[in-house]
């Protein structure tokens, strides 16, 4: 079952961003689509995964070690996410 994960990182820029993704490497597995944005209480990652086991595995074996690295092993402020299993979706589908 598809998996949402809403995260607010532990750091404010689109840069810190941009640089914490090169340190992961390539899209992981499982990955569908991500949406990163600047909101009133900071930055957010919003993911959409093929399960949740895929997005733990992420977040285990290759967020983590990246976050440890470039923030220091306890970087200012922890990571939050929300999940949420997907129980209904809608896709828009081109007409023609």
């Amino acid at each position: 079952m598809q998996w949402i994960a809403v995260a607010t990182p532990p750091f404010r820029t689109i840069e810190q961003f941009d640089q914490v993704m090169e340190h992961v490497g390539p899209e992981p597995e499982g990955l569908e689509a991500r949406y990163v944005g600047p909101s009133p209480e900071g930055l957010r990652v919003v993911t959409l995964w093929e399960s949740k086991a895929h997005a733990d595995k992420f977040f285990a074996e290759r967020l983590g070690p990246a976050l440890a690295k470039l923030l220091g092993p306890e970087p200012s402020g922890t990571p939050q996410v929300l999940g949420v299993e997907v129980a209904r979706s809608y896709q828009r589908q081109p007409v023609g």
